[in-house]
């Protein structure tokens, strides 16, 4: 896929919603790709996130003060249009915070998912990097946890599965009512289909400002 293909798609993800997304892939037969409730916007008026995953994996390893390596070497691979996927055993643990957000944004990355922890939170709001995250510590991963993996298929909490996979390539889009992995396998019929959704409801609205009852406007457009 071209930059040009990746940009279109994203601008184009940025104007439907979550639940659009949602119902379409309720209809291809997909019904398992919403992530858990506890997925929140950091910091709260951080926005939307839209972008193609870059997962990166890792768990609790004790090891010396002093960096890991492998967390920045993860970071080198990012580019433009991408969104950070992060995920792990890591409870209670930071997995980043503003200076890799920094580095990563550098290379065209578009925001984080994180299945664990984040914190400068002030500062990623400061530099408008958005991040849709569990929870928020100030306890730092270096000595405690470790990345392993990274371009890898990656495990994240789910809203009605316990795990979603999320592939390197899926997109991944968040909005007020939560966040949601698109498989690149269907990308394209999924953004088709739920921007029809979406116009079909612009009409709708605009019907019932000008005075058309909520039936009425059904039974003309359909159900939504």
């Amino acid at each position: 896929m071209t930059e040009i293909d990746k940009a279109d798609i994203r601008k184009r993800f940025l104007q439907v919603d979550t639940s659009n997304v949602a119902d379409v892939l309720d209809e291809m037969g997909l019904p398992n790709q919403g992530l858990a409730a506890d997925f929140s916007p950091f910091p709260f008026d951080a926005g939307r996130i839209a972008g193609f995953a870059y997962t990166i994996r890792g768990q609790m390893t004790p090891f010396p003060l002093g960096g890991d390596a492998e967390k920045m070497q993860a970071c080198q691979g990012i580019g433009s249009h991408d969104l950070s996927v992060w995920s792990g055993d890591g409870d209670g643990i930071c997995y980043f915070g503003e200076l890799i957000a920094l580095g990563m944004k550098e290379r065209g990355c578009v925001g984080a998912l994180v299945d664990g922890g984040i914190r400068d939170v002030r500062w990623l709001g400061h530099h408008k990097f958005p991040v849709y995250a569990r929870y928020r510590t100030p306890v730092q991963s270096i000595g405690r946890w470790k990345v392993n993996g990274w371009q890898v298929p990656v495990s994240l909490r789910g809203a009605t599965a316990k795990l979603v996979t999320s592939n390197p390539g899926d997109f991944i889009l968040g909005d007020e009512d939560g966040v949601i992995v698109i498989p690149s396998a269907v990308l394209r019929d999924v953004l088709l289909r739920a921007e029809s959704l979406t116009r079909k409801e612009v009409d709708i609205r605009t019907a019932l400002r000008n005075g058309m009852s909520l039936a009425e406007a059904l039974e003309k457009f359909g159900h939504v």
